[in-house]
């Protein structure tokens, strides 16, 4: 699987860090943070809310531009290794600098001297930046406010994350108004642990990509509204599983969405805490359901055409893939 190109749409830029990153730079500053670990030093969460503080804690041991900077060439490599051409990342203002817009920049700039690198050397990327849901919305207008100020290059898109049980998404419209404004691209984790409305309340906000919407089978009339509405499903079947939210690979709702006609593409979400890859990914899809390369081409066709980035690097992609 790892020989077939592939286009990543849902990939949190913190949560792909690898462990052993986090431990070498936690140690470079004398940081101890030995209790994300297990014993053989893999991230180790007992349930969402654990996992969120899990995510947090790692994260909080990037403070500089230069450790994005490493963190992005880091993960950009292993997606390479996967077979990706094309990653979009979910990157936070919030762990850069407190959402502080000139400190935004500094660690923007670091980044994009990687990310202009990586796709001299054949995979692409994009950062959506993100708002964090179990926070004040108030502080996601700070971030609406650096992606709008910043976009045009590698920031192409706003995304909310974070406990889907906190607060009401419409409560982060302002933030929305002001990046479908600046011209970029939308989406918002809806329909994992939220049910149906949960998406409903997604799309009044303007998205055109759900993350994860796997809910929406619980509805025929959302599921035929997602499929005539062009709405691109972000899906993360491995972390699904992680989180409990499914059983087992085989009865993953992903086969149902697709059958319904619903666009869907497949990511690894925050790929070291759930033991995943992208070539795993599809490797135990093709497995469950019978999928071949026809099928997974498809899907990272729909991907391209929902990809927040501009047409020349979309033209590039849907050639690299056909």
């Amino acid at each position: 699987m790892k020989s077939l190109k592939k286009i990543e749409l849902h990939l949190h830029l913190e949560g792909a860090a690898p462990p052993a990153f986090i431990r070498s730079v936690a140690a470079e500053k004398g940081q101890n943070i030995d209790g994300i670990f297990d014993e053989r030093g893999a991230y180790v969460w007992r349930d969402f809310r654990h996992f969120l503080r899990v995510y947090e804690a790692a994260a909080s041991v990037l403070t500089t531009p230069r450790d994005y900077a490493r963190l992005l060439s880091e993960v950009l490599a292993q997606c390479a290794d996967q077979g990706a051409i094309y990653a979009e990342l979910f990157v936070s203002p919030e762990f850069c600098g407190g959402a502080d817009l000139a400190a935004w920049r500094d660690y923007l700039a670091a980044m994009e001297e990687v990310a202009a690198q990586a796709e001299c050397d054949g995979i692409a990327s994009r950062a959506v930046l993100t708002c964090i849901r179990h926070l004040d919305p108030q502080r996601a207008r700070k971030t609406a406010i650096c992606a709008a100020e910043t976009s045009g290059g590698w920031v192409a898109g706003l995304g909310i994350a974070g406990a889907e049980d906190v607060g009401e998404l419409a409560d982060f419209a302002w933030a929305f108004d002001c990046a479908r404004e600046a011209g970029l691209g939308l989406t918002a984790h809806a329909g994992e642990w939220g049910g149906p409305d949960s998406i409903r309340d997604a799309l009044a906000l303007g998205v055109t990509r759900i993350g994860h919407g796997i809910r929406a089978v619980e509805d025929a009339q959302l599921m035929r509204d997602l499929a005539e509405q062009h709405i691109t499903l972000e899906v993360c079947p491995g972390s699904n599983l992680a989180l409990g939210l499914v059983p087992d690979w085989p009865a993953h709702p992903i086969a149902r969405l697709v059958d319904a006609g619903v666009c869907v593409t497949v990511s690894t979400d925050d790929p070291p805490f759930f033991h995943t890859t992208l070539s795993h990914e599809y490797q135990r899809l093709a497995d469950a359901f019978g999928w071949a390369e026809a099928e997974f081409r498809q899907m990272n066709l729909w991907a391209v055409e929902a990809a927040f980035c501009d047409q020349t690097t979309r033209t590039r992609l849907r050639k690299e893939l056909t």
